[in-house]
């Protein structure tokens, strides 16, 4: 009898997905933000920083500079000093003023809605501009990989990487693309709320019985509970 551990990556993958789907039904981009312009300039801002802090920060941020051209041009010290809060404050500006300044002059003071355009801009890597397609546009173009999905993606057997790039790789072909970013967001909901860094709860862990890595006392026929299947699923049906 095959497990539910043992079950092939993909299976897994997509009973983990209707799992948090229903765990997490509301979750979606913690960030607050108005434009794609400002998703942009929070995203570059919670590069090691929690979204909370970065909320905090932001409606000061946007009030003084509300879009690319404002902030293309705006003082770097007076910058700066708006985002200190953040840490790597000197960086971060840099980007930030660096990628408005490449938006005003090229693309109308909107970020491009492809890809490899976005990785011109200054501070932005992979999963900053997944998140900007993702949620400033509806436009899935891969899996967005921070330090939560990084590490729950490894504890659940679906990737044995470190490598962002190469993890988002890992998980592409296990996620139907149409759930990209719901797997990347309720990834993270569960890794603040349950799969924490230091001491995972995999006593009271939905997906124990999935997760190669559970420790101790398990969550018994856990996916019972929710009453879905992946046949539903693959049905068209919605948990």
């Amino acid at each position: 009898m095959v497990t539910q551990k043992k079950r092939n990556p993909k299976q897994r993958a997509l009973e983990i997905l209707l799992r948090l789907k229903r765990l997490y039904p509301d979750a979606t981009c913690s960030l607050n933000y108005q434009t794609p312009v400002q998703l942009l300039v929070a995203t570059i801002l919670s590069a090691q920083c929690t979204d909370e802090r970065v909320n905090q920060v932001t409606p000061a941020l946007f009030a003084r500079f509300p879009d690319a051209q404002s902030l293309a041009k705006a003082d770097i010290t007076e910058l700066e000093t708006l985002v200190r809060s953040t840490g790597f404050y000197r960086n971060k500006a840099r980007h930030i003023q660096g990628s408005c300044q490449l938006l005003a002059e090229k693309y109308g003071g909107q970020p491009p809605k492809v890809m490899e355009q976005l990785l011109e801009l200054p501070g932005v890597a992979r999963k900053t501009a997944n998140v900007v397609l993702a949620h400033g546009y509806g436009i899935n173009m891969g899996v967005t990989v921070d330090t939560h999905v990084k590490r729950l993606s490894q504890r659940l057997g679906l990737t044995s990487h470190n490598d962002p790039i190469r993890i988002e790789r890992d998980l592409m072909p296990l996620i139907p693309r149409e759930d990209w970013e719901n797997w990347s967001i309720r990834l993270i909901y569960h890794g603040r709320a349950v799969c924490t860094a230091r001491s995972p709860m995999c006593y009271n862990c939905e997906l124990s019985d999935l997760c190669p890595s559970a420790q101790g006392s398990t969550v018994p026929s856990a996916g019972k509970k929710l009453g879905f299947s992946i046949n539903n699923y693959l049905q068209g049906e919605q948990p």
